[in-house]
């Protein structure tokens, strides 16, 4: 607890979800050491009047009490320097300090997972796409990953919990928020499949709409990739697609039933941009190296459902060679636009691993496994090291874990 507890007052000072925690982060040596400095006032960090305010109000037992309560309602909470901390989550930009969770929080440690988004208003050729396709990626040992919401969220959901087979659900708000009030009856169904739900706000908070974007990065990092079933151009669906796609994750989407259908005009966008046009479970099976789908009975097609509802089939195209994805098609962009680019003058303060990927950089953009392998490294060492450069204002990061010096 004794660690926890500075982390959780970090976030009291700052705000969930807050990049500040990490500036202040990177000031100190233990979330322990932040709270000895900034409460005795002996930091260069600048703070706001607002986190000021904070500092003053808020002591070590405040957050103490605040984690009690959490026990109280059975809600856990993991910090981000425990154990148990989602692995896909630590190298993200922004990761969030603290989680706040039900049920098992293990689960997200699957080596195969998928976001699945899409709209709250969702069709019938949506809504069945996004029960079939889930059920069959759930019963081959898929984790589905989604925002709770009604619709499509809810429906990815519950394919998986109907098969026994756990399910992500990352929330705008507390844990002990019924919202949205209509799926509250199924969250016992999600946690007795070995399901959880997550969230970087503390009990009490409300479902705020600017929490919404934030919590979508979370979402985003959780799944290996991110399956589009329904949405407009407009849909926060697409922000979350955007966010996977920049954190190097592949992107599948569903083909629309009706090219001229306002409700998949984000679909077509997004397949326009690159995107994997998904026809059926195999699609994804090919991408996890699944070779088969044992026990989920008759193939699940997009093309089957098209019939029932009375919509002209869309062929398949050919099927495209490995890496043909639309993370190596971004790649390829980034790579072909990068003509003889200047140098970039290295920053001084530099030492170690940090300046030898800074001196990589100032040559142009890389992505991150050809970092790692001119300099003989680990991704998780690279990728941590990355991530204080990405703090530290040196580096950003492209879409397709390209990086750059900025």
């Amino acid at each position: 607890m004794d660690e926890k507890r500075y982390w959780v007052w970090l976030t009291m000072i700052f705000g969930a979800g807050s990049r500040r925690v990490w500036e202040a982060m990177n000031l100190f040596q233990s979330a322990q050491e932040a709270y000895e400095q900034l409460s005795g006032g002996e930091t260069a960090l600048n703070m706001t009047d607002r986190e000021l305010r904070n500092l003053r109000g808020t002591d070590i037992s405040d957050a103490e009490k605040l984690m009690e309560r959490c026990s109280d309602k059975g809600i856990g909470v993991v910090c981000y320097t425990d154990a148990d901390y989602p692995a896909p989550l630590r190298y993200i930009t922004n990761p969030p300090a603290v989680l706040y969770y039900k049920g098992d929080i293990g689960c997200l440690g699957a080596e195969m997972s998928v976001t699945s988004v899409g709209a709250r208003k969702a069709g019938e050729y949506g809504l069945r796409a996004t029960r079939e396709i889930c059920r069959g990626l759930a019963q081959n040992g898929v984790l589905i990953v989604s925002g709770f919401a009604l619709g499509v969220d809810i429906t990815s959901h519950l394919a998986a919990a109907e098969v026994g087979s756990p399910t992500a659900c990352v929330l705008g708000c507390g844990l002990d928020i019924d919202y949205p009030k209509e799926n509250i009856k199924h969250r016992q169904a999600i946690l007795d499949a070995g399901g959880a739900f997550i969230s970087e706000y503390p009990p009490g908070t409300s479902p705020f709409a600017g929490n919404f974007p934030k919590r979508n990065r979370i979402l985003a990092a959780l799944g290996r990739a991110a399956v589009i079933f329904e949405a407009t151009i407009n849909s926060g669906s697409l922000i979350t697609a955007n966010i996977a796609a920049e954190q190097g994750r592949e992107i599948f989407c569903l083909p629309p039933s009706d090219i001229f259908d306002e409700a998949f005009s984000g679909n077509i966008a997004v397949l326009r941009s690159g995107a994997v046009p998904l026809y059926g479970v195999e699609d994804i099976f090919d991408y996890f190296g699944i070779a088969s789908a044992p026990g989920s009975g008759e193939e699940v097609r997009i093309s089957a459902f098209a019939e029932e509802l009375n919509v002209p089939e869309k062929k398949k195209p050919p099927k495209k060679s490995a890496g043909r994805s639309a993370r190596a098609a971004a790649e390829k962009k980034l790579t072909d636009k990068r003509e003889e680019p200047a140098a970039k003058a290295v920053p001084e303060g530099l030492a170690g691993l940090q300046r030898d990927i800074a001196e990589l950089l100032a040559g142009g953009a890389l992505h991150a496994d050809e970092i790692a392998a001119r300099l003989g490294t680990g991704q998780t060492e690279l990728m941590t090291e990355l991530t204080e450069l990405e703090i530290l204002g040196i580096v950003r990061q492209q879409a397709g874990k390209m990086f750059e010096l900025c």
